[in-house]
């Protein structure tokens, strides 16, 4: 099978559309989406022509990098895709330190950052009722 890691182009948006599961239902996302690729956030992992997950690393946050989303399509679960574009990210970081965030009942993103190394650094309460947000952190060492 041929992966290949490369930067979203408009032409993908519809095929991030599809395989993200807050798109299906909310139309935002979508311009989300399209924002994320126009300003070169936004990178995905193309499978033999197919997209199969995406990614969102900007360097914003306090200056420093953050991956805002990580989104696997379903067909292509369970193949550590989510890992690789984690460690994509982790590769072209701009900035000596690197955040991400994901709610505290997603074990398995949480399971996925600190196999990628990454290690907590606090809550965010209030975001999603009853689901705090935990932040992770993972030193870009240069």
């Amino acid at each position: 099978m041929n992966m290949d890691i490369r930067p979203a182009r408009l032409s993908d948006l519809d095929a991030l559309a599809r395989l993200d599961t807050v798109a299906t239902h909310d139309a935002r996302r979508a311009v989300q989406i399209r924002g994320w690729i126009e300003d070169r956030f936004c990178h995905v992992i193309e499978m033999d022509g197919d997209i199969a997950a995406y990614g969102v690393l900007h360097h914003h946050f306090f200056d420093s990098g953050f991956i805002e989303m990580l989104m696997v399509g379903e067909k292509f679960r369970r193949r550590r895709l989510g890992l690789k574009l984690v460690d994509h990210f982790q590769s072209i970081c701009e900035r000596p330190k690197l955040f991400t965030s994901t709610n505290r009942s997603n074990g398995a993103m949480q399971s996925l950052l600190k196999e990628a190394g990454f290690r907590e650094s606090g809550h965010i309460d209030n975001l999603d009722v009853g689901d705090p947000e935990q932040v992770f952190f993972w030193p870009c060492e240069r």
